[in-house]
């Protein structure tokens, strides 16, 4: 629906506000949407949550949707087009799903591959983050809906991330972790902020004048809205004068008119600062409601975007982001006058692994597994066989592939009902139809229930295998497993506290229960919003169970048992008589999540073992590893092959095989270090919130600087990436004028086929008595399908940010007179052209 739109009067619009309309205006009536108010004609915007990907404003029903892959990926690309383009796509997601603000994107640094969120972040190096997010800010807003940028600042790993305190210097600070928002501001200029959840000087972000006020928008002046993560605002006045616009999500905690009206007749809020945030929402509601009226006064329906040149979109992009890290022997790409009978073997081949956990998760509107992809993609004379060779799920697979409900649908039914005054059940209140056997019920409830209520998951379960069956139930409240009738899973009784929904549910309770293959069972799930009792153990001993909490929900989970032994020599005997093994493996959205960190560079389950023993008979083994940040590989040397594939979103089985097969030429390059060990991490052992702190003891050598500076040999170094062709870099040639450098670079394009290519600009700092990185990012770029024997030319500009670092004692950026060193080339360890350059003059200034 298209509606002509009148720009009011902002100042004349607070005038006319009652306090309570106006503190209304600074929290949300759900999870999702800013609060209206008709009699002034100001509407209600939505949002929804990314990165990689538009959700909708669901996680109970959610809307299918595209999902892309993860930040690391999309980084791995070393390509600021095509990242572009990317926030152009999610924009047009964000627009069907009736959103005009995206919670994205996430650019804090990877400190550790071990966060949690990793995956959701571009890269350990500030520079690369900050040209990622300024071009995905860029592409999003040039069609009109806001980004979100996250977390401001320090949300660098999750455990204890409400309360800690992210203790760094204050170079650190500036040149590392608020680098990355400095540039997208600088270059993008994100029309909203959300704050991290944690502490920094020990003040919590979302009520930290000086980073909301003084740096954000005084020093860089930012003009758009702060907004906080979800529950990660922490009181009334405090977050309202350090400049923190929006409390999310509603209802509001903390916003409600009797606590403001108190703080305001106390005198600890003045009404001017409550205008000043009404008049920043208003002005940003008006800003979104005049770009999208067809959005924000449309019918606010969700729907689904598929067409063949999306799918397309999708499949290029995530092939662009994938890296080749060894190729012995050229094993890839696979050809048919070498490869006849191929191997799949793997937990992920089989599975829908296309983004890591949390807040990212979305319901795909399609997914192309690996091996779907592969059998698809393959040469018509390929021979393929599969083998699972191990498990390495944490929650046991969904189910709802599996399911139907009792009247034939594909899924399963959920109905809510009442308690009443004698605790039964009332009448149904509502029914719904999922497709989803992880039911989030955070952001939705059916109006009219009471204060408990019962959900009732029902459906028919049929499976394709005669065997016994692991099922697993995991909840936040309260719940019951029955199979044809029968109490299988008690997750109501006794409890134990879990990971489970960023940490606020139970662990997996699980049980086995045979099946045989098309016999369909009828499956019961009971589940009640309430928490037990605290238990006592045999001693009198209170024990803990899983606490009431702010998020409720339940996860269904279940797979074939298998015997662990047998299901490796089936593997191997697989391997021995094929000419080729794909081993497609790695994490899932249950190990690298939101919520909690990882606690292991560790494959989990016996893929290392596996991946070992496959290498072993055929020495054609290649592993595709499905991760967002870095594993251990103490396999590494023993395969021919391997390829990192991160999260590559719906297209992620057509991506992987169009790289396996050579119908794409591998161009990604790494955007983060790999280290051999959790040792050689720069964080390590600094890992973990230790009394309420975490300490960033390695300071500005985050990364690449810290193995440099410590020669630590890394397993693969940042920068770094093969392809099925080779490049020489011909010349490089500089242009300087004062503190600006342009150089010009020739590559030539040396192998048989086209290819892509990443040139990195390394600069290193004279030794002014001042401590600085070995080597500091501060260009790239991207020579884009360059044909074989062309000559591709790039160019890198620098200009005083390239040379600078922040002044501790005078609280500015500085740029010391002397020699620079500028190191050109393919990774920060292979660098193949270096040159000095004078810098005549001291600089300092304060601001962008």
């Amino acid at each position: 629906m298209s509606r002509s739109f009148n720009v009011a009067d902002i100042n004349d619009l607070v005038s006319k506000l009652q306090t309570e309309e106006k503190i209304s205006l600074l929290s949300a009536p759900n999870w999702w949407n800013t609060t209206p108010i008709p009699r002034l004609e100001i509407p209600s915007i939505r949002c929804s949550d990314g990165p990689n990907g538009v959700r909708g404003s669901s996680h109970f029903a959610s809307t299918p949707a595209q999902c892309l892959p993860c930040a690391t990926s999309l980084a791995s690309t070393f390509d600021v087009d095509l990242i572009h383009k990317v926030g152009e796509f999610l924009a047009e997601e964000a627009k069907i799903k009736s959103s005009v603000i995206l919670l994205a994107p996430t650019c804090n640094i990877q400190r550790s591959p071990l966060g949690g969120r990793a995956f959701e972040s571009f890269s350990e190096d500030p520079y690369l983050s900050g040209m990622m997010a300024s071009s995905y800010v860029n592409g999003l807003q040039s069609q009109g809906v806001s980004a979100a940028i996250k977390h401001f600042v320090g949300n660098d790993q999750e455990h204890e991330r409400t309360a800690a305190d992210s203790v760094m210097s204050e170079r650190a600070l500036r040149e590392v972790y608020l680098y990355p928002f400095m540039l997208a501001q600088k270059f993008a200029k994100p029309w909203a902020f959300m704050t991290s959840y944690g502490r920094i000087h020990g003040v919590h972000c979302s009520e930290n004048s000086e980073l909301l006020q003084d740096i954000l928008r005084d020093e860089w002046n930012f003009k758009g809205i702060v907004m906080s993560d979800w529950y990660g605002t922490y009181g009334v006045d405090q977050p309202i004068n350090a400049g923190l616009d929006l409390e999310m999500p509603g209802p509001t905690r903390w916003r409600t008119p009797i606590l403001v009206n108190h703080v305001l007749s106390a005198q600890k809020l003045s009404p001017s600062t409550l205008d000043k945030r009404v008049r920043n929402m208003l002005t940003y509601i008006q800003h979104q409601a005049r770009l999208n009226p067809e959005v924000v006064y449309g019918d606010g329906k969700e729907r689904t975007r598929d067409t063949p040149e999306i799918r397309q979109f999708c499949r290029s992009l995530a092939a662009r982001g994938i890296v080749l890290l060894q190729n012995r022997d050229n094993v890839l790409p696979l050809k048919s006058d070498r490869v006849h009978k191929l191997a799949i073997v793997g937990p992920n081949a089989k599975g829908n692994v296309i983004s890591g956990g949390g807040s990212a998760a979305l319901k795909a509107s399609y997914i192309v597994t690996p091996y779907e992809g592969i059998q698809e993609g393959a040469f018509d004379s390929l021979q393929i066989s599969y083998a699972v060779g191990c498990y390495a799920h944490k929650y046991l697979p969904t189910l709802e592939n599996y399911l139907e409900t009792p009247s034939g649908k594909p899924g399963w039914l959920a109905t809510f009902y009442n308690h009443t005054k004698d605790g039964k059940l009332s009448p149904p209140i509502a029914e719904f139809v999922l497709n989803d056997t992880r039911v989030k019920l955070n952001d939705f409830i059916p109006e009219g229930l009471t204060e408990n209520w019962t959900l009732k998951m029902t459906g028919r379960l049929t499976v394709d295998k005669t065997a016994p069956f692991e099922l697993g139930l995991t909840v936040a409240g309260r719940a019951k497993l029955w199979i044809n009738g029968e109490l299988t899973i008690d997750n109501w009784t006794k409890q134990t506290p879990g990971d489970f929904f960023y940490g606020q549910g139970t662990i997996q309770e699980k049980a086995t229960v045979e099946l045989k293959e098309g016999t369909s069972v009828d499956v019961l799930v009971e589940y009640t919003n309430s928490y037990p009792p605290p238990d006592k153990d045999d001693k009198g001993n209170t024990v803990p169970n899983a606490q009431p909490a702010l998020m409720r929900g339940l996860r269904l989970g279940g797979c074939e048992k298998i015997d662990a032994d047998a299901a490796i020599e089936d593997a191997v005997r697989l391997a021995k008589g094929s000419d080729a093994v794909v081993f497609i493996g790695g994490l899932t959205p249950e190990w690298e999540s939101e919520g909690f960190d990882r606690p292991s560079l560790e494959l989990p389950g016996r893929q290392a073992e596996v991946i070992a023993k496959l290498a072993a008979v055929n020495p054609n083994t290649v592993v595709c590893m499905q991760a967002g940040s870095a594993v251990e590989m103490p396999w590494k040397d023993e395969v021919a092959g391997i390829l990192q594939t991160w999260y590559l979103g719906n297209e992620v089985g057509n991506a992987i095989a169009d790289v396996l097969f050579g119908k794409a030429n591998p161009s990604g390059r790494l955007p983060l270090s790999f280290p051999k060990k959790v040792e050689d991490i720069a964080a390590y052992p600094n890992l973990r919130s230790e009394h309420g702190k975490i300490n960033y003891r390695e300071d500005l050598m985050v990364g690449y600087k810290h193995h440099i500076k410590n020669r630590i040999e890394p397993l693969f170094c940042f920068g770094y990436g093969l392809s099925y062709t080779t490049f020489d870099l011909l010349s490089c040639d500089s242009k300087q004028t004062g503190v600006d450098v342009e150089i010009t670079i020739r590559l030539k394009n040396t192998g048989s086929v086209a290819g892509s290519e990443v040139v990195q600009l390394y600069v290193a700092y004279p030794d002014t008595g001042i401590t600085h990185p070995p080597l500091q990012l501060k260009g790239f770029a991207k020579a884009r399908d360059v044909a074989a024997e062309e000559i591709a030319i790039c160019k890198v500009k620098l200009d005083k940010w390239s040379f600078s670092h922040w002044d501790e004692e005078k609280n500015q950026w500085k740029v010391d007179a002397g020699q620079y060193v500028l190191h050109v080339g393919f990774s920060c360890e292979h660098i193949v052209y270096q040159k000095t350059i004078e810098l005549d003059t001291t600089l300092s200034w304060t601001g962008l």
